[in-house]
C-alpha cells in the first residue's frame, strides 16, 4: 500500500526528448507573443525613422491583431486535417521570414504588410505547439508541462518591452523584428529532427473562410474609421463608409454563421449565457488594456521625454505584480466564482485609470505619482485576463474548449485593434500630445475597463459561483444535423485545449488556456 501511494505520489519524470519537445515549442510560443508587446517600446522611434504618423503607424500593430485573431479559430482545424507538424513548422518557417521583412522595411507599407503576415503565421503556431507537446508527455506530468509552456506567454508579455529597448538602445528597431530570424531557423532544423507528425483521421472540412475574412473586416473598417476620423473629419466620405459598412458586414457575418456546414463563428456557442457576455467582457478588457499598454508607453518617451530603456524599466512593476497574482486570483476564483473576481479586477482598473489621469503631469515624478497606479493597474490585470479565459470556456462542453478557446483568443485580439485605434484616434499627435490629451484617454479606457466588469451584472448569468462538471457538459441546445458529428468528439487539437484548460489560472476547476 505504501509504495502504491509513493508511486501515485512521485509521477514520472519528463523523458529526454518530451524535454526537449517543451523547450522547443515553449520557446516558439515565446517568441510569438515576445512580438505581440516588444512593437510597443519602439513605436515613436518606427515613427521619426519611417516618418510615418501615428494614425498610419497604429495598423504596424493593428494589422498583426487582425490576422492573428482571423487566423487562429481555423488554425488548429487544419493542424488536425493536414498535421500538427507540419502546420506547425510552416507557420514557424512563415513567421522567421516575415519578420525579416519587417526588419528590412523600407517604408512603412512594406512594416503593414510585413506584420499582417506574421500575425496569420503566428496564429499556426499556437495551438500546434501545444498540440505537439502533450503526446511526448505522461499525462500525470501534462498539466506541469502545459503549464511551463502558458507561462512562457507572460513572461513574454512582461519583458518584451525591456527586451525591446534594449534592443532600440544598442542596436536600432529593425532588430525588434530581425533577433526573430535565427530563432526561427534554430527553431525549424531542431523542429524537422524532435517532433513527431501527427494527424486526425476523421477530421473534416474547414472552418468557413469567408466567415473567417469577415471576422477580420469589420473591426479593420471600424479600425480605420476610428484612427483617421480625428483628423479627417467624423463627416467625411470615407469614415462614413466605414462604419457604413461594417455595419453592413454584421449580419452577413451572422448569415455565414447560421448556414455554413463549418462556421468560423459557430451561433450554437452564442446562445449561452456565460460565453457570450464573458466575451463581451473580454474584449471591453482588451481595449482598454491594450490602449492602455502603448499610450503608457508612449507618454513616458513623449511627455515625459524618458529614453526608450528608461520608459520600459518604468513599466516593469505593473507585469511584475501580474506574474505574482494571476494563479492566485485563479484559485480566489475557484473557491467564490468568477463573477466577483472580475468586478474587483475591473474596479482596480477605473481606480488605476483615475489615478493616472488625476495626478500624472507634464513633470516626471515616477516613485510618487506613476507607480501606484501602475501597481494598481498591474492588480486589475491580474484579476482579470487569465479568469475571463477560464470563464469563456467553464460553460462549454468539453467537446468546444479547443473552439471557445480560440474564439475567446480571437476577441481578446480584435480588442488590441479596437484599442489602438481608439489611443491614436484620442491623442492625435504623438509628437505634440499634451498630458491633458493623455488624462482623456485614461479616462475613456478606465470606463472602458469598468465596463468589462459591469457587463457581467447583467440579467442571464449564472449566481456567482463554481460550474459544475454537469452543468459544463450538458448540451446547450440541438445542434445543426450537419455539423453534430463535427462537434460531439474532441479531436485531439482540442483535447489538447482542453488539458492546457487543466493547467491554467482560471474562474473554475476547469482553468484557462493562455
Amino acid at each position: 500500500m505504501s509504495q502504491q501511494l509513493s508511486e501515485t505520489a512521485a509521477p514520472p519524470a519528463l523523458g529526454r526528448n518530451a524535454a526537449a519537445v517543451l523547450a522547443l515549442t515553449s520557446a516558439v510560443v515565446f517568441m510569438v507573443f515576445l512580438d505581440a508587446t516588444i512593437v510597443n517600446v519602439s513605436f515613436e522611434t518606427i515613427s521619426r525613422d519611417l516618418h510615418a504618423d501615428a494614425s498610419r503607424l497604429a495598423w504596424v500593430l493593428n494589422a498583426y491583431s487582425l490576422t492573428f485573431a482571423a487566423m487562429l479559430i481555423p488554425a488548429g482545424r487544419l493542424a488536425d486535417r493536414y498535421g500538427r507538424r507540419r502546420v506547425f513548422l510552416l507557420g514557424v518557417a512563415g513567421f522567421t521570414v516575415f519578420s525579416g521583412l519587417c526588419g528590412f522595411a523600407p517604408d512603412p507599407a512594406v512594416l503593414i504588410a510585413g506584420r499582417a503576415l506574421q500575425g496569420l503565421f503566428a496564429a499556426l503556431v499556437v495551438p500546434t505547439a501545444l498540440a505537439l507537446l502533450l503526446p511526448e508527455v505522461p499525462p500525470t506530468r501534462r498539466p506541469v508541462a502545459v503549464a511551463t509552456q502558458a507561462a512562457m506567454g507572460a513572461a513574454a508579455a512582461a519583458v518584451g518591452p525591456t527586451t525591446g529597448a534594449l534592443l532600440i538602445e544598442y542596436g536600432s528597431w529593425r532588430w525588434v523584428f530581425l533577433i526573430n530570424v535565427p530563432i526561427g531557423v534554430l527553431v525549424s532544423l531542431a523542429g524537422r529532427w524532435l517532433l513527431r507528425e501527427s494527424r486526425d483521421p476523421g477530421a473534416r472540412g474547414l472552418p468557413d473562410p469567408a466567415g473567417a475574412l469577415l471576422v477580420a473586416a469589420i473591426p479593420a473598417l471600424l479600425s480605420f474609421s476610428v484612427i483617421e476620423g480625428p483628423s479627417w473629419g467624423w463627416d467625411n466620405p470615407w469614415v462614413v463608409a466605414g462604419f457604413g459598412l461594417a455595419a453592413l458586414l454584421l449580419p452577413v457575418l451572422g448569415w455565414r454563421s447560421a448556414t455554413a456546414r463549418y462556421p468560423a463563428l459557430d451561433l450554437q456557442l452564442w446562445r449561452i449565457p456565460q460565453f457570450r457576455m464573458v466575451n463581451a467582457a473580454s474584449l471591453l478588457f482588451a481595449i482598454a488594456f491594450y490602449g492602455m499598454l502603448l499610450a503608457n508607453i508612449v507618454f513616458l518617451q513623449a511627455v515625459w521625454h524618458y529614453s526608450v530603456l528608461r520608459a520600459a524599466l518604468a513599466s516593469v512593476p505593473g507585469p511584475l505584480v501580474v506574474a505574482v497574482l494571476a494563479r492566485f486570483a485563479g484559485r480566489l476564483a475557484g473557491r467564490v466564482g468568477f463573477r466577483p473576481v472580475l468586478l474587483a479586477g475591473a474596479a482596480c482598473w477605473a481606480l488605476a485609470s483615475a489615478a493616472f489621469a488625476l495626478v500624472i503631469g507634464p513633470s516626471a515624478q515616477w516613485t510618487t505619482h506613476w507607480l501606484p497606479p501602475a501597481l494598481l493597474t498591474g492588480m486589475a490585470i491580474g484579476l482579470t485576463l487569465p479568469v475571463q479565459s477560464g470563464a469563456a470556456v467553464a460553460s462549454l462542453p468539453p467537446a468546444r474548449f479547443g473552439l471557445g478557446s480560440a474564439i475567446n483568443a480571437s476577441f481578446r485580439q480584435l480588442g488590441a485593434v479596437l484599442g489602438v485605434s481608439l489611443f491614436v484616434a484620442l491623442a492625435g499627435n504623438i509628437g505634440t500630445a499634451t498630458a491633458a490629451d493623455y488624462h482623456r484617454v485614461w479616462w475613456i479606457l478606465g470606463a472602458m475597463g469598468l465596463a468589462s466588469g459591469l457587463v457581467l451584472l447583467l440579467p442571464g448569468l449564472p449566481a456567482p459561483g463554481r460550474i459544475t462538471d454537469t452543468e459544463r457538459a450538458r448540451p446547450h441546445g440541438p445542434l445543426p444535423r450537419a455539423r453534430r458529428q463535427h462537434v460531439t468528439q474532441p479531436t485531439p487539437t482540442m483535447q489538447a485545449d482542453r488539458i492546457a484548460a487543466s493547467a491554467g489560472n482560471t474562474s473554475t476547476p476547469v482553468p484557462a488556456r493562455r
